[in-house]
């Protein structure tokens, strides 16, 4: 029988639509599914037993659970769902499927059609900003400011072009 076991995972609290973000994102991510949908039995602030549907649903291996009921507080940037990807082609693949009905945002962020925030980044940027060399990661950390989704290979560009590190990173065409 499925249920969150894992000792902390995220919980989505959409106003509306829990059901339907779940089944958008286990179909852009691999080893994803949902894994059941309950309602909640019993009355609550948000509505009568069984009007608040719960979602446990797995994205790559992690357990997530979503419920739709009167939204207290939108999604914001404050909390986001970052997501590693292997190379450029991973990155337009899972940009393009989270985009498509939201909004692209600067340096790799977007929101989703449901309001979630996302950040679609390469594997190997977190090493290039956590560079002991901070010019190089300076180089990195400039580029990326002057994106909108990232290009992987221009990160590397800037990552490994030599010079003073004091000019500006050329900034790479918006996609």
């Amino acid at each position: 029988m499925p249920s969150i076991t894992q000792k902390v995972s995220p919980c989505l609290w959409f106003a509306q639509d829990a059901e339907a973000a779940a089944r958008f994102y286990t179909a852009i991510f691999p080893d994803s599914r949902v894994e059941r949908v309950t309602a909640m039995p019993a009355d609550s602030h948000s509505g009568p037993g069984g009007s608040v549907p719960i979602v446990e649903f797995t994205l790559c291996g992690q357990p997530f659970l979503a419920f739709s009921a009167a939204q207290m507080e939108p999604f914001n940037h404050a909390i986001s769902l970052m997501v590693s990807c292997a190379d450029q082609a991973e990155i337009d693949r899972v940009w393009n499927a989270l985009l498509d009905g939201g909004t692209a945002e600067q340096c790799g962020w977007l929101k989703d059609r449901f309001g979630v925030s996302w950040q679609i980044v390469p594997a190997e940027m977190a090493d290039m900003i956590a560079d002991a060399d901070r010019v190089r990661a300076r180089r990195v950390a400039e580029a990326m400011l002057g994106m909108v989704k990232l290009d992987l290979a221009a990160l590397r560009a800037a990552y490994e072009s030599a010079g003073s590190g004091g000019g500006r990173a050329a900034t790479p065409g918006r996609r």
